[in-house]
């Protein structure tokens, strides 16, 4: 695996913080056929570090980021992450980008359990039908935060189709269809 261990903030990367990110990373690569080039970002902040990891697949890139207090403890999590996404999207992924060549063969046959897999994605899904009212920026904003929801689906006044998102830094987004 090619390594790339780098830290902000002030942060200087050991050997030992080095040797660890290598150890985690490699239950990541047994899932692959070929050699994987993965990124990593460690910041320390006052009372937290956090660590960004990055690994492009072919015509894909997984990435985690998390923070913790502990940096070791944010290592885990974040190849933990990592993990749970390929699980999660190694089925579609070999399904529906199977016609790109090479991609179909980045993963191993046998890494994964497929039939589990497929009982994890194929799991209930809920469904919900919704009538898209006609609103105002201000009323949907306002339905939005009634309802306690991270986004809101609308129309507005050109019966165009919005979407009313929370935003991780704070304030809103807007999604507008043409």
């Amino acid at each position: 695996m090619k390594l790339d261990v780098r830290g902000k903030s002030g942060l200087e990367i050991t050997p030992a913080i080095r040797s660890y990110v290598e150890k985690k990373l490699r239950k990541i690569e047994k899932v692959f056929t070929e050699e994987l080039e993965a990124f990593v970002v460690c910041k320390y902040y006052r009372d937290l570090t956090k660590v960004e990891i990055t690994v492009p697949i072919k015509f894909i890139t997984i990435r985690a980021e998390v923070e913790d207090k502990d940096m070791y403890a944010a290592i885990d999590l974040a190849v933990d992450k990592l993990e749970a996404q390929i699980r999660k999207n190694k089925h579609k992924l070999n399904r529906s980008l199977q016609s790109r060549a090479g991609l179909k063969d980045a993963f191993k046959e046998d890494a994964l359990d497929i039939e589990a897999l497929e009982k994890e994605l194929i799991g209930p899904v809920r469904k919900k039908r919704i009538k898209l009212d006609i609103l105002s920026y201000d009323e949907a904003l306002t339905q939005m935060n009634l309802l306690g929801h991270d986004f809101f689906i609308y129309r507005n006044e050109d019966k165009e189709v919005c979407v009313m998102y929370k935003r991780e830094e704070g304030g809103f987004g807007l999604i507008e269809t043409e």
